[in-house]
């Protein structure tokens, strides 16, 4: 388990930096409301009840994207969850922002810009590199504490994950610290009966990475999504093509072709495909075909059937421990939620350690009302989640850990 300082080793009455990931869809110039909002408001409560003066920073879309834009409406957001205001400043490290960083008094919280506003965020580099720019060493001497609880960017070397834990003493917000003991707790964990995963998703790669790397300790794995597609033309299926316009499995089979196919002699005797797959008929419903009777794949399968669910169910049943990386089909449309929420209500319905995971997929549990304690963790991460299951390093936990070892 990681060995970084929290929050409850914080000297009282600090004047702290924090990094939050606010990072949230846009649609039509409004900032969405989402679970990243709500989770970080545990942290930011807590540093703000405790009169510490909390200035915060986060990042929202990349240079040259849609949803590359300011962080003023993610201020008005946080502050509906934390139930006290959220000031903004429009500057990030500028005389602007040291001005108002100067101005905040205890149990104030104010929000800097977006730190991808700043040319020394974005490049990968070292923590050493990210520690020297003028970012960090400009921002970093109005400070006592650095706080990181943006665990779902953890995979990142950009300085405002990497670079101030080297200047400043480093603490893990709430958020940092649950996800971290709860995503790294296949690797970390003893468990005596059954581990089961739920494997979907749209991109193999990181699918077959998962299972390669935790192989070992899992029991069985339960696949759907386009890496179940995968797997079931490397079975000599014809399905896992692209149709019409579709460019989601030609490229993916191309590049990973080998690797799934030795992936499935391998680990034959752990993994379970569907047995059937749903599509959109003529007249817009929902259908069902075994996959036995394809004899060429004509239209896009957008989810599992419902034998597949229920062949799934009571394995999920017989585990002690269940995790869940990515969506087993379309659930945003409803006609195609069945097996992604099929497979989630029977691990809601069991009890086991859970942790759902990867991508969106956490948004189906809100999306179709299903309760998050009926789950160990629900996850707000993607990339962080893969290379924790993996067992690939997160260089912001690392750069934590390394500085409580100083101490």
């Amino acid at each position: 388990m990681a060995s970084f300082n929290t929050l409850d080793e914080l000297d009282a009455e600090q004047r702290v930096l924090v990094r939050l990931d606010l990072n949230s869809p846009v649609e039509d110039g409004r900032v969405r409301d989402n679970r990243r909002f709500e989770r970080h408001a545990e942290t930011v409560s807590e540093l703000a009840g405790e009169n510490h003066r909390v200035v915060l920073m986060a990042h929202q879309g990349r240079p040259g994207d849609d949803d590359f834009v300011s962080l003023e409406q993610h201020a008005d957001i946080l502050a509906d969850h934390i139930d006290r205001d959220v000031k903004f400043v429009a500057d990030t490290y500028g005389e602007e922002a040291l001005d108002a960083i100067d101005a905040l008094e205890s149990g104030e919280v104010l929000l800097l810009e977006n730190v991808r506003m700043v040319d020394d965020e974005l490049p990968e580099e070292e923590p050493e590199t990210k520690a020297e720019t003028e970012f960090v060493q400009t921002l970093a001497p109005t400070f006592d504490a650095y706080v990181n609880d943006a665990y779902s960017a953890a995979h990142r070397k950009h300085a405002s994950l990497v670079g101030f834990p080297l200047v400043l003493p480093a603490y893990a917000g709430r958020v940092m610290q649950t996800e971290y003991e709860a995503n790294s707790s296949i690797a970390t964990r003893e468990f005596d009966g059954q581990v089961t995963m739920v494997v979907g998703g749209t991109k193999a790669t990181d699918v077959i990475g998962v299972m390669d790397a935790i192989g070992e300790k899992v029991d069985q794995f339960l696949l759907g999504g386009i890496a179940g597609e995968l797997f079931l033309r490397a079975e000599g299926h014809p399905v896992g093509r692209d149709v019409g316009d579709m460019e989601l499995f030609d490229d993916q089979w191309e590049n990973n072709q080998d690797v799934i196919e030795d992936v499935l002699q391998r680990r034959a005797g752990q993994i379970r495909l569907p047995v059937d797959l749903a599509y959109e008929d003529s007249s817009g419903e929902r259908a069902e075909i075994s996959v036995e009777s394809i004899e060429e794949k004509e239209t896009g399968y957008l989810d599992v059937g419902s034998e597949t669910v229920e062949g799934y169910a009571p394995t999920i049943r017989e585990s002690e421990a269940v995790f869940v990386k990515g969506a087993l089909g379309m659930f945003e449309d409803e006609r195609f939620a069945d097996g992604t929420v099929g497979v989630l209500r029977a691990i809601a319905e069991t009890d086991c350690f859970s942790v759902v995971g990867g991508g969106d997929t956490s948004r189906a549990v809100e999306m179709y009302r299903l309760s998050e304690d009926d789950f160990s963790h629900v996850s707000i991460a993607g990339g962080a989640y893969i290379r924790a299951l993996t067992g690939e390093s997160l260089p912001a936990v690392e750069v934590l850990e390394a500085q409580a070892q100083k101490e």
